[in-house]
Formats: C-alpha cells, sequence, structure tokens
C-alpha cells in the first residue's frame, strides 16, 4: 500500500460539484492499494499514521499526532499512487489493484483508521471522479510505502 499523507488546514472533495466530505486541521490521505496488500498492512499503517508527529507543540515543533491535536481526516483512495513509469512516457497501473479486491481493503482501512483515531474519517467515494481541494499546512507531505517499513 502506498500513502500519501498532508497536513492541511482545510481539504475537500467533491463529486459532480457536491462536497461530500470536508475538515479543517487534520490530515488528507491518500491511499493506493495492490493485490498482494492485506490486513497487516492496514494494522501497520493505521497506526503509523495516526501516531505520526507533524503537528506543532507550544513551540511548532512537529511533536504531536493528528491524535494530539484532534485533527479531523480525509481518506480518498488513488490507484494512480501505484503507476510504474519506467518504460515510455504513459504510466503503467498494472500494480494497482482491481476493485474487488481494492474496494474491500480500502473499506477496512478506514474502519481500523477510525479505531485508531477514536473518531470517524470522512472518505471520498471508490472510484468517483473526485475533485479534492486542499491547503496544505506547512507544507508538509509524507510518503509511506507498507512494502518498505525501513
Amino acid at each position: 500500500m502506498k500513502i500519501v499523507i498532508q497536513r492541511v488546514s482545510q481539504a475537500s472533495v467533491a463529486i459532480d460539484s457536491k462536497i461530500v466530505a470536508e475538515i479543517q486541521k487534520g490530515l488528507l490521505v491518500l491511499i493506493g492499494i495492490e493485490d498482494a496488500d492485506n490486513q497487516e498492512d492496514i494494522v501497520w499503517l493505521c497506526q503509523k499514521i495516526a501516531n505520526l508527529r507533524i503537528f506543532g507543540d507550544e513551540n511548532e515543533v512537529m511533536n504531536l499526532s493528528v491524535k494530539d491535536v484532534d485533527g479531523e481526516v480525509i481518506v480518498v483512495s488513488q490507484f494512480t499512487l501505484q503507476a510504474s513509469t519506467k518504460k515510455g512516457n504513459r504510466p503503467s497501473y498494472v500494480k494497482a489493484a482491481k476493485a474487488e479486491i481494492a474496494i474491500p481493503i480500502y473499506e477496512q482501512f478506514v474502519q481500523r483508521f477510525e479505531i485508531e483515531l477514536g473518531k470517524k474519517v470522512q472518505t471520498g467515494i471508490f472510484g468517483a471522479d473526485m475533485k479534492v481541494a486542499l491547503l496544505n499546512d506547512g507544507p508538509v507531505t509524507i510518503l509511506i510505502d507498507s512494502k518498505n517499513k525501513e
């Protein structure tokens, strides 16, 4: 699983010009799922993201997690994170899991993340044409690949 985490002051997801998710201070989490992803990836990533210390403390040092600041979260599926650009100029998405595999993993990820946070997580709609808007705070953007836990 490949994840892009963006610390945001605000973020929203719109589908057909209708806002389906909207937050203020918190995280926008983009998730790219591959066939090999499993429950171990979900648990590890959810714990990692929920406890990632990327919010400023009273001295503006990144010492606090999204849980510590009672931040909000939007999770958006994004198969393009699994793009391979090794050959030619057109990305290949063969590593991206098909919907029948990806949707259950995505749903399990959201459920597990809600348990880690102790609160509801907002989402986009899997497979929809979404317009994602955000105000990146910092900017802080973190990339995590569950297959590279070093």
